[in-house]
């Protein structure tokens, strides 16, 4: 059955629900604040220019991580395989989660988690105004890849595909 409506004069479930039919991959971002590392599990990235090197992710004003981030001259966006489910979840339930797995510090002190599938070390270049979230503009400066399995996002659920 289609549902048509306006989000606008309906529940906020049903709007969520429409955009939770677009699968994406997951990543977490990760700064530095003077109390140590931050992280937070996000799908909302995207790259946006190849010249210059531009991406963009949308942190929600609502979490308690918001400020750090939005204070944040640099941040690191890192994808996730398929493999780090479990990572991905500590990151969304608490951004103090570093403990449990492998990271290190980069040159300008941004926390780098080790395994992912793509990373991108970004100097923050913009921020927008977008509703209950903004949007942060980072050019990214260093990028770390490898070849893998990306974990996925699609109606609230984590999981990955298998090409045929």
């Amino acid at each position: 059955m289609t549902q048509d409506f306006d989000p606008a004069q309906t529940d906020g479930r049903a709007f969520r629900d429409a955009l939770g039919r677009f699968g994406t991959g997951v990543t977490v971002i990760t700064c530095a604040t003077t109390t140590g590392p931050l992280g937070i599990t996000a799908n909302s990235f995207s790259s946006v220019s190849l010249d210059p090197p531009l991406v963009l992710w949308a942190p929600a004003k609502s979490s308690s991580r918001y400020p750090f981030f939005m204070a944040a001259d640099r941040f690191a966006i890192h994808v996730m395989g398929a493999d780090q489910f479990d990572l991905c979840r500590a990151f969304a339930r608490d951004g103090d989660a570093f403990d449990a797995f492998d990271w290190r510090r980069s040159a300008s002190g941004v926390p780098l988690i080790e395994g992912c599938l793509a990373r991108f070390e970004c100097r923050q270049v913009a921020a927008h105004d977008g509703g209950d979230h903004s949007i942060l503009l980072g050019h990214v400066e260093r990028v770390s890849s490898r070849e893998g399995a990306p974990l996925l996002f699609q109606g609230g659920r984590y999981g990955s595909f298998s090409a045929d």
